[in-house]
């Protein structure tokens, strides 16, 4: 399994939502991503390398972005 490692403005993002989003995030979503971090949407372009989670909770879409590193087995959110 990877380890998840996060960007400072993600924390400060998370701590604006909801508390029931922000826990299944960090209970649901981000373990989802670490089990199988390259079974999700991978971004072209500019963001050619970030992959993409999306999911949707009261009728609001969220997406997660983050990149995986392999060598070190971490993904950066």
């Amino acid at each position: 399994m990877f380890k998840d490692k996060y960007h400072p403005q993600v924390k400060k993002d998370l701590k604006k939502l909801d508390r029931s989003v922000r826990a299944e995030i960090q209970n649901t979503h981000i373990q989802q991503i670490l089990n199988s971090p390259c079974a999700f949407d991978i971004l072209y372009g500019d963001l050619s390398g970030v992959c993409s989670y999306h999911f949707r909770k009261n009728k609001v879409e969220y997406r997660i972005s983050y990149m995986v590193d392999e060598s070190s087995k971490t993904v950066f959110v």
